[in-house]
């Protein structure tokens, strides 16, 4: 039997690309499953897609703004309220700006932050008193990403909020360890989830999608998205530490810890090849582009993200 099998689950982002992957993990494990999101449409048909792989166990969406704390006390409660208590929770809830720091400005940091780490913050804060009082032993899994284990030119926001997500992750396992809770800190690479349909860009915006989009979904670098849920919660099934996903992410964040500097070094040459700040009449991929990343694209009709 699964670990996680039978259990009450709540995945916040869960209306589409990864989070969606990992909340239909854990219907597959017979577990009661609970999806939060903002958007309402996007929720409803999530949830439909969800519910069509379970005839016993059930499938709830929620509406929540992860970034209002009140909002997720009340998620929190009603979950627990409605699936007789919680036993997992999964922090998925994020978002990608992409562009030169200078260009995405302040605002686009105080986004990140909002979203992702104080998103993350909320959803621990309220989850912990109940995965205390779970008979199965809680697990709280967050959802960071190498570009918290080590800086990403044009995806600094994302970054400092992944880096925050990653500290908080591993800072907290040894705080409620003692409380039989375990904390999973989840650092995927690329994935093919269709996310480059749901970045926000700043500078070059046509050359900005264009190198994202195609590095996303290339294959060999990026990383089929459902195996990477299956991957991350089974992390969470066996209580890991943490877990970093891809070869090419467990060598950057071995490469950043083992030699800062020259990595850093490194990524000032990748930064100057990066696009410019400046617009150009370039409006996205070029034909060569969208032919090495068609299974992002795919991966982006069937996880709900156009």
């Amino acid at each position: 039997m699964e670990a996680l099998s039978d259990l009450s689950v709540l995945v916040t982002g869960g209306s589409r690309g990864l989070g969606l992957l990992l909340a239909r993990q854990c219907v597959e494990r017979r577990c009661d499953v609970t999806v939060a999101a903002r958007d309402q449409e996007e929720l409803d048909h999530a949830v439909g897609l969800l519910r069509r792989r379970t005839r016993d166990n059930t499938v709830t969406g929620r509406v929540c703004d992860v970034t209002d704390r009140e909002a997720v006390r009340k998620l929190v409660e009603r979950t627990a309220t409605d699936q007789r208590g919680l036993d997992v929770v999964l922090a998925n809830a994020g978002n990608i700006q992409v562009g030169p720091a200078e260009e995405s400005g302040t605002e686009a940091f105080r986004s990140a932050m909002d979203t992702m780490f104080f998103g993350a913050l909320h959803t621990s804060m309220e989850a912990l008193p109940q995965l205390r009082e779970s008979p199965a032993g809680g697990r709280l899994g967050l959802i960071g990403s190498v570009g918290g284990l080590l800086p990403v030119p044009h995806l600094l926001p994302y970054s400092c909020a992944k880096s925050a997500v990653a500290a908080l992750a591993e800072g907290l396992r040894t705080e409620v360890a003692q409380d039989g809770v375990s904390v999973t800190a989840v650092h995927p690479g690329l994935m093919r989830t269709g996310s480059h349909n749901q970045v926000e860009l700043s500078g070059d915006t046509g050359k900005e999608y264009a190198w994202f989009a195609t590095l996303a979904g290339l294959p060999g670098l990026s990383m089929d998205a459902l195996r990477a849920a299956e991957r991350i919660v089974h992390a969470v099934e066996q209580r890991r530490t943490r877990v970093v996903l891809t070869p090419a992410a467990q060598l950057g964040a071995k490469a950043y810890g083992v030699a800062p500097t020259l990595v850093t070094r490194t990524n000032e040459l990748v930064a100057r090849l990066m696009p410019g700040p400046q617009p150009s009449e370039r409006e996205g991929r070029s034909r060569w582009q969208s032919a090495v990343s068609a299974l992002n694209d795919r991966a982006a009709r069937r996880l709900n993200q156009t």
